[in-house]
């Protein structure tokens, strides 16, 4: 990790969870870490944390509504002001709604395809533009999907959020596609957990506790470090390593 000291990481989601974790595991590695979300206190108060805890790196905090473009090209527009550019861009923000294929809100639906699809394909497109007019050969892209991006979970509540999730798996390898037409050695990765001890459960089942909580009791779940872990993994691999797709999950998990 050391050819990322003092380089600029664009963590999305940053304010709780997987986001949080990852971006407290790149401090740590001494990068400048932007971190966003829609409330940033949180995120200031993770950057007074790693602040305290004598980290190398500097945390950003950045309030920006994924779901709006507008705010999303505020935040580029600032980093490259501030930061100059991206070096590394980690689309980790991600939400799921109870809202079946047969019976659901269009508003959730749409919801679901602006942060997760669209915003994940918004940001990719600007930290590429960021890399690219600073000559950055070396960056890195990386998303983070779920396993409901390779298997259907069978749970009407879960299908549209899992069609949400195909799509970045097909968008990173669009990426890495794309990229190697353009001749450039900036990579794309896409890390995929199973069931991971958030908030994540809580804010989909909101309206049952009991539900969300019987998710994660009912195995031993990934804790949100394991996938930061992953994330400092694949970062530093040599430059001339393509990992595509990690998908990781609990060894109790069945589906």
């Amino acid at each position: 990790m050391d050819r990322w000291k003092g380089r600029v990481a664009l963590v999305t989601g940053a304010s709780v969870g997987i986001g949080a974790a990852v971006t407290r595991a790149l401090v740590q590695q001494g990068m400048r870490v932007v971190g966003c979300a829609r409330n940033v206190d949180k995120i200031e108060k993770l950057a007074a944390e790693c602040q305290s805890a004598g980290y190398s790196g500097t945390l950003i905090p950045y309030k920006c509504d994924l779901s709006n473009e507008e705010e999303i090209l505020s935040m580029f527009s600032a980093i490259k002001t501030l930061h100059k550019g991206v070096d590394v861009c980690i689309n980790n923000a991600g939400l799921a709604h109870n809202e079946p294929l047969l019976s659901g809100k269009t508003e959730g639906w749409r919801n679901m395809i602006d942060v997760n699809v669209l915003a994940l394909s918004i940001c990719t497109r600007e930290a590429y533009k960021s890399m690219k007019e600073r000559y950055v050969d070396d960056g890195h892209i990386i998303n983070i999907n779920s396993m409901g991006g390779h298997r259907l979970v069978p749970s009407a509540d879960e299908h549209f959020y899992c069609a949400t999730k195909y799509a970045v798996t097909a968008l990173t390898e669009g990426i890495r596609q794309e990229l190697r037409e353009e001749k450039t050695h900036i990579r794309a990765t896409c890390i995929s957990p199973g069931i991971v001890e958030t908030e994540f459960a809580f804010r989909h089942h909101n309206s049952d506790p009991e539900k969300a909580a019987a998710v994660y009791e009912s195995i031993k779940c990934l804790k949100a470090e394991d996938v930061a872990s992953a994330v400092t993994f694949v970062l530093s691999a040599p430059p001339h390593v393509q990992i595509g797709d990690v998908q990781m999950r609990p060894v109790e998990q069945v589906s």
